[in-house]
């Protein structure tokens, strides 16, 4: 699948929404990790998965933390791709467009 189309990142509340659907653990685990940061060991995030897990302790909601949050695709145009072993894949692109049905113009691609 392959997508493009405009970003924009989520307000604070719309983040919360989501972050409340996830579990504990993962809700834990955003907080304690620094995603893509280099880790001396796997100790080194034992530790501050324990520590997150002692400030939170007892408490049921847990903010989202500030350096966290999530993220919106509003899509120009998706396109599908289902490879075969002859390489004759199967391609569909569907690009935004209001005059067609649905909204989408639905193009077969050549592989």
């Amino acid at each position: 699948v392959r997508v493009e189309g405009r970003v924009e990142r989520l307000r604070d509340d719309e983040s919360q929404v989501y972050y409340d659907t996830r579990i504990r653990g993962s809700r834990i685990g955003a907080w304690a990790s620094r995603q893509s940061c280099v880790l001396r060991d796997r100790e080194e995030l034992e530790k501050q998965i324990e520590e997150v897990e002692r400030k939170f302790e007892g408490k049921d909601e847990i903010l989202v933390p500030e350096f966290w949050g999530g993220l919106r695709v509003l899509p120009d145009m998706v396109e599908f791709w289902q490879g075969r072993p002859s390489r004759l894949h199967d391609r569909f692109r569907y690009t935004k467009d209001e005059a067609a049905e649905g909204g989408w113009r639905i193009e077969r691609l050549s592989p």
